[in-house]
């Protein structure tokens, strides 16, 4: 199959073509005869004029690549290895939604033939590879797995908004379901990485290293958080501690925050759907998913108290807030958590204005009924600053008292400002 696929005698299909899937495809078609899958027509349009459609990307990275990008079934038939890179996303009650993956299983099985390779990336539960989609993949191709078709589990680690730790400079986990099948999909994820790949023992371990990575920085930061809600009470600025905390070799710098996007907010929820299938009742996970899911709330309510101690009149107060993107520099929305600082500010009865330079207006509407502002229109009475984007760090605070009322209340999520405000009544976590 390495073979043949060098010698363009076999194509790589790439079933997903978001933050994961399009790097990968293209990296892939740098190399190789490659197909980009993708159900969305409009981002397929995008992508065939070189455009990202999540900005993450350049029309450079477009130039020199054998690819061609569709929605064609017919086209898709074509391939001989199949890597699915969908989303998967928790359901309102933070169950694992295996809609999106299931829904490209049966695509790829609807096409699979006999010598066939199919590699997921898309993050899932250990076991889930095995246990849910490679039956699927069985049940509608027809064919038997490991026999007929061979198949894999390498986990994306490609890191949103980072242009440091890209795919080719990530170490990478591959898996496969025997020796040959691993052999395959390691070489051939040498083609586009040039760091170590690393060959797991199993599949479900691959599966559970992906899964422990995003959940082991989730409870970090629960601790964080929690951390700075107890240090708040004390009138200790959490920023201040870890400053000074940081001086010991081997203190671990996480800091306190929101905690939203389809990684970190989303992944410790599989573990904890797994373990209560094994009737384990996780605590450490859970509770630090409680602590974090909790903090857009927490600081809502930490506004209003001190607008209610500045006895300001809450219906005539008006609340700036700068970003609402998941994480710095990245037009990502999903999952956001600002969204709960926005809704809780809104129940207390603030006028509520949204500015962010990444975000798409009409993305934010669709996902959240919210209107984003082109810029900041009045004088607030509040302005939060929950992003740290790259370019609200190169503001200053003479900028943010010619859109702040007299005495308004500044509070800074994520301690960028720390030292540089005076004007204004200063808060933080």
């Amino acid at each position: 199959m390495h073979n043949r696929l060098i010698n363009k005698e076999a194509k790589l299909a790439v079933l997903g073509l978001g933050y994961i899937g399009l790097p990968l495809a293209l990296a892939f078609a740098k190399k190789l005869n490659v197909i980009g899958f993708d159900i969305d027509e409009k981002r397929l349009s995008l992508m065939n004029r070189k455009v990202d459609p999540s900005n993450e990307l350049a029309a450079s990275d477009f130039e020199n690549v054998d690819i061609r990008f569709t929605s064609s079934i017919n086209v898709l038939k074509e391939a001989s290895v199949y890597i699915v890179t969908v989303p998967t996303p928790v359901d309102r009650h933070n169950t694992p939604d295996l809609t999106i993956l299931n829904d490209a299983t049966k695509t790829v099985g609807s096409v699979l033939k006999r010598g066939d390779y199919v590699i997921y990336e898309s993050t899932v539960y250990p076991g889930c590879t095995e246990e849910d989609c490679i039956p699927l993949l069985e049940q509608i191709s027809g064919l038997k797995a490991g026999v007929d078709f061979k198949y894999g589990y390498s986990p994306e680690r490609i890191n949103p908004g980072d242009k440091i730790h890209t795919l080719s400079r990530t170490n990478k986990i591959v898996s496969g379901c025997d020796n040959e099948a691993l052999d395959v999909i390691h070489e051939m994820y040498k083609l586009v990485v040039d760091e170590l790949v690393y060959k797991a023992k199993s599949i479900k371990v691959a599966e559970a290293a992906k899964i422990i990575e995003n959940t082991q920085r989730d409870v970090n930061i629960a601790l964080m958080n929690e951390l700075s809600v107890i240090f708040d009470k004390m009138d200790i600025n959490t920023y201040d501690v870890i400053e000074a905390a940081e001086t010991k070799w081997n203190f671990l710098k996480f800091y306190p925050g929101l905690v939203g996007g389809h990684c970190i907010g989303v992944d410790p929820y599989y573990m904890v759907y797994k373990a209560n299938s094994l009737n384990y009742h996780s605590q450490i996970i859970s509770t630090g998913r409680k602590v974090n899911d909790y903090m857009g709330m927490y600081i809502a309510q930490k506004v209003f108290k001190r607008i209610v101690h500045n006895e300001k009149n809450i219906q005539d107060s008006n609340a700036l807030i700068m970003g609402i993107t998941f994480k710095e520099d990245v037009s990502d929305i999903r999952n956001s958590k600002v969204v709960d600082i926005v809704n809780e500010l809104k129940d207390f009865g603030l006028n509520v204005d949204i500015a962010d330079p990444y975000a798409d207006k009409d993305e934010v509407y669709k996902q959240y009924g919210l209107y984003l502002l082109p810029k900041p229109d009045k004088k607030y009475d509040v302005v939060i600053v929950a992003v740290s984007h790259d370019v609200y760090t190169k503001l200053d605070e003479a900028y943010f008292l010619t859109i702040a009322e007299k005495n308004a209340i500044f509070m800074d999520i994520k301690g960028i400002y720390k030292d540089k405000i005076s004007s204004l009544v200063y808060m933080s976590l």
